[in-house]
């Protein structure tokens, strides 16, 4: 990047969080303040759930719990335990999401990386049951991992799948997904899912997160809060994930109100639908067997959403 431009981005960053101080400082007036469990800073009350309160902060643009919480999240004191009760009510979700969405995201996240494939991850796989549907589409194709801290009892017994941490997985990636994840995780956990992924990736590697963020909360979806049922803690900012995943080498990149993709040691400025159509990983979301249908649900994903 030229050395102007990155002046001129750095400078319109401080001036729009100027102007998120001056509008918290406006738009809060009256209003009962907590800390932000994102970033620390104080924050307007926005919603109380179950008990929970939950703040909009101008400064990091996350609807986050109280920070209070966050830190009993962190020290192993918080109600919500990914226990059988948990998958119990999540297994539902996880096999439509598997069926349909998840898969056009994966095949988005293969289409946009700017180096070849040869190693894919989802991170917090839960049961597996995106590497049982890729290994319907794809049966030709050994690429596709997952990996999970907490696996519930049922489980698949794909030979990629990994129980355990990102960072003790003995390869390293080329692009991958983290669908329905991060809106669990304090910010702690988000900085060492951050160090995992860049001691992990390799040098232009792609990642495409799948959450509800703050303006899909605002704008489509209050029930998205759940702190005990779902243990949905934040529905991040950009400026928070960017304050997070920038330092660590990556480039943030803004796609949908429920998603955003992260970029490793990579300065394509190629727009991500334009990514799609240039080809460069498309063999490998093809199948001898089952033809182009992942391929063409990629591109189409990507024209619907772009």
């Amino acid at each position: 990047m030229k050395p102007k431009t990155l002046r001129a981005r750095t400078f319109l960053r401080k001036v729009r969080r100027h102007l998120r101080r001056w509008l918290a400082r406006v738009r809060a007036v009256g209003k009962r303040y907590i800390v932000c469990g994102a970033c620390g800073a104080k924050a307007p009350l926005f919603r109380i759930v179950d008990g929970v309160d939950y703040g909009d902060c101008f400064m990091c643009g996350s609807i986050a719990a109280d920070a209070s919480v966050i830190q009993a999240v962190d020290e192993g004191r918080f109600a919500r335990t990914y226990d059988h009760a948990y998958w119990d009510m999540e297994l539902a979700g996880a096999r439509e999401r598997a069926a349909c969405g998840s898969l056009a995201r994966v095949a988005e996240a293969v289409l946009y990386a700017s180096r070849p494939v040869e190693a894919f991850i989802d991170i917090g796989c839960g049961p597996g049951l995106l590497l049982d549907a890729l290994a319907r589409l794809l049966p030709s194709k050994t690429c596709f991992h997952g990996v999970e801290k907490f696996p519930p009892p049922y489980r698949t017994d794909h030979p990629n799948y990994h129980v355990g941490d990102l960072a003790d997985l003995p390869m390293r990636f080329d692009a991958g997904v983290c669908i329905e994840v991060i809106e669990h995780l304090t910010p702690k956990m988000v900085e060492n899912l951050a160090d995992a992924l860049a001691a992990k990736s390799n040098e232009g590697a792609l990642y495409l997160f799948n959450t509800g963020l703050a303006d899909f909360v605002r704008s489509e979806d209050l029930s998205y809060l759940d702190p005990y049922n779902r243990g949905h803690i934040i529905a991040w900012g950009q400026q928070a994930l960017r304050d997070i995943f920038e330092p660590r080498g990556f480039m943030f990149i803004p796609m949908r109100s429920w998603s955003f993709a992260i970029e490793y040691k990579c300065d394509n400025r190629v727009p991500l639908v334009q990514r799609a159509w240039d080809g460069l990983n498309a063999d490998v979301l093809k199948d001898p067997e089952m033809g182009e249908v992942m391929w063409l649900l990629g591109r189409e994903s990507a024209r619907l959403y772009g």
